[in-house]
């Protein structure tokens, strides 16, 4: 499969200027982020996406680009076994230089943390009652979590003070590697693998914590559900993720995913609230009010005014979710639908035949009908 042009990938023109061509990439980095996307082929556009912005933002390497797509004399510039990608927290899509990520690729240095320097980040996902985005909620929680060992101070040393220096790394947790890559030169700082980026190596280990500087231990966490919050809000609590290695550095942070339980007949639009409302030809034609409870405490009442047709929606202002953009609330949008029952009786149905000849429409109404529907769906657009 030919490769796709690299402006194409990320959605600019040729003459971009640097500042949309980051902002570019952000948006779909974002979009295609395999911690936010769960699609097959998530990564796969990731990857491309990252591919795309290593070339154009390294203006030498976009001359290059632009006069001799993607087969330049000397062959790929990525080497050839071509682009791998590399691990991108989705907090460094939006960290202050996106450069620094991406130095590394064609030679030149990164000055991105090592991966010694803090714990990782922990997800939570915790189901919310419908209810409470509604009314908000102090939810409560309790779950075993990595800390620090208390015996070793998080060392994972018997003697916290007894480690000796990585002969590898020199004790700074990370080594440069340098690779030739067609005509280019590739350096890039990787993990050492002697100390597991620790830059220190243990002569002997916690036996608390088997040497991992870390145990798990019951937490009661405690942290609210804000009013309107959507299905998939991530809140963040510094700090309370996983310990530094060697307990030298800071903890990573927790993220609470919040999942929303369905609610019975509403279904969402950000703040407002769709539902259909199946009404039997009667309270079409002759109107009528339908009281259903509401999580409001105040009963919702659908005013089905006379006439009314399958199909048509009503709006009820005000009496959707809370809007988390403004103080106000979203508004509720009904569809009305005709409903037919699966089975009558003899008598409905002799009942019915004697009313077919005044509501039903003949070959010539019914193609009536059609036109005037159709000119009604143009006119609303």
């Amino acid at each position: 499969m030919a490769k796709r042009d690299y402006y194409e990938v990320l959605g600019v023109q040729r003459d971009v200027d640097a500042k949309v061509l980051k902002n570019a990439f952000r948006s779909l980095a974002r979009k295609y982020h395999p911690d936010k996307n769960d699609s097959p082929d998530a990564d796969e556009n990731f990857k491309e996406i990252q591919e795309a912005f290593a070339v154009l933002s390294n203006s030498e390497k976009r001359q290059v680009y632009d006069r001799y797509g993607h087969e330049p004399p000397g062959g790929s510039p990525f080497g050839s076994s071509g682009f791998s990608g590399f691990n991108m927290d989705f907090d460094d899509i939006f960290s202050g230089n996106l450069g620094d990520l991406f130095g590394s690729f064609f030679g030149g240095s990164s000055r991105r943390r090592h991966s010694g320097s803090r714990g990782n980040d922990i997800l939570l996902r915790h189901i919310v009652p419908f209810q409470s985005i509604f009314d908000g909620s102090e939810e409560e929680v309790e779950i075993d979590l990595p800390t620090a060992c208390e015996d070793c101070e998080g060392s994972g040393a018997m003697d916290p003070d007894a480690l000796s220096t990585c002969r590898d790394c020199g004790g700074r947790g990370q080594v440069t590697v340098r690779e030739q890559m067609g005509p280019f030169i590739n350096q890039s700082t990787r993990s050492c693998s002697s100390c597991s980026g620790r830059g220190q190596l243990i002569d002997e280990e916690c036996e608390f914590c088997d040497g991992h500087g870390k145990i798990q231990k019951e937490q009661k966490l405690r942290f609210n559900v804000p009013k309107g919050a959507s299905d998939g809000t991530r809140l963040r609590m510094r700090g309370s993720g996983e310990p530094a290695p060697l307990g030298r550095g800071e903890a990573g942070d927790l993220y609470i995913e919040l999942r929303i339980e369905d609610h019975p007949w509403f279904e969402r639009d950000g703040a407002d609230l769709l539902m259909s409302l199946p009404l039997g030809y009667p309270d079409l034609a002759l109107g009528r009010t339908v009281s259903i409870p509401h999580f409001d405490g105040n009963d919702l009442e659908i005013k089905i005014p006379a006439g009314a047709r399958s199909g048509q929606t009503l709006e009820i202002a005000a009496r959707g979710l809370p809007d988390a953009r403004s103080r106000g609330r979203g508004n509720i949008i009904v569809l009305l639908k005709m409903y037919v029952p699966k089975k009558l009786s003899r008598a409905v149905k002799k009942s019915l035949e004697a009313l077919r000849n005044d509501l039903s429409l003949d070959d010539a109404k019914t193609l009536d009908e059609v036109r005037n529907d159709a000119d009604e769906r143009r006119n609303n657009h």
